[in-house]
């Protein structure tokens, strides 16, 4: 109960110190995810029945965030609250440059038996980082398209790939690119499979 009370005032007092650069990483979160879903200001005020002018402060970290409307925008974004609080704690210049194995954040589909990390420091370059684990059997059945060049590295285990018209087995050293084409992936192994991914422009 102590440690959790010291850990509550430590967090308080971060928030205190650094309330504007926090305020300014927030922002910038927020932004570079909306642009990622292909929001608009407007169609995301809407959606969690704000004003266009509140969130482009928001944005820009010239007004406060309330917790009841940044659960809001989470779930419009579809992204889990901790991803907003991963700057608390990190020394100011790491943020923006290094991710730590111990801060990285859940990004993706989260679809059923894959699990994806952003290793990017944040959304608002132009490329990302991903590193995703396939568990043994995981397969996204239906093709998707997306309008972006991904390059995949793979670390372990293998993964079925359709890309195009065309199918793939690839495994542990194989890398690939899939440029704007429909593809689908399963991993046909015991194993989990793991693979990085460069993704031009960021698709989450």
């Amino acid at each position: 109960m102590e440690t959790t009370s010291r850990n509550g005032h430590a967090r308080q007092s971060a928030r205190e110190s650094n309330g504007a650069l926090a305020g300014a990483s927030l922002g910038s979160d927020l932004r570079a995810l909306r642009k990622t879903k292909g929001l608009t200001l407007s169609e995301l005020a809407l959606q969690v029945g704000r004003s266009v002018g509140y969130l482009s402060q928001i944005e820009r970290g010239l007004s406060e965030l309330s917790i009841g409307d940044l659960r809001k925008l989470a779930e419009s974004l579809d992204a889990p609250l901790s991803w907003f609080f991963v700057h608390e704690g990190v020394p100011a210049e790491e943020r923006g440059v290094v991710v730590r194995s111990s801060a990285r954040r859940s990004i993706g589909s989260m679809a059923a038996g894959l699990t994806e990390e952003l290793l990017s420091p944040d959304l608002g370059g132009a490329f990302e980082v991903i590193r995703s684990l396939f568990e043994p059997g995981a397969e996204l059945s239906e093709a998707q398209a997306r309008e972006s060049e991904e390059t995949g590295y793979v670390i372990s285990g293998e993964l079925d790939l359709w890309i195009g018209a065309q199918q793939f087995r690839v495994s542990a050293g194989d890398s690939f690119r899939i440029d704007h084409e429909p593809y689908r992936w399963r991993n046909p192994g015991r194993v989990r499979a793991e693979v990085i991914w460069v993704i031009a422009p960021p698709v989450y």
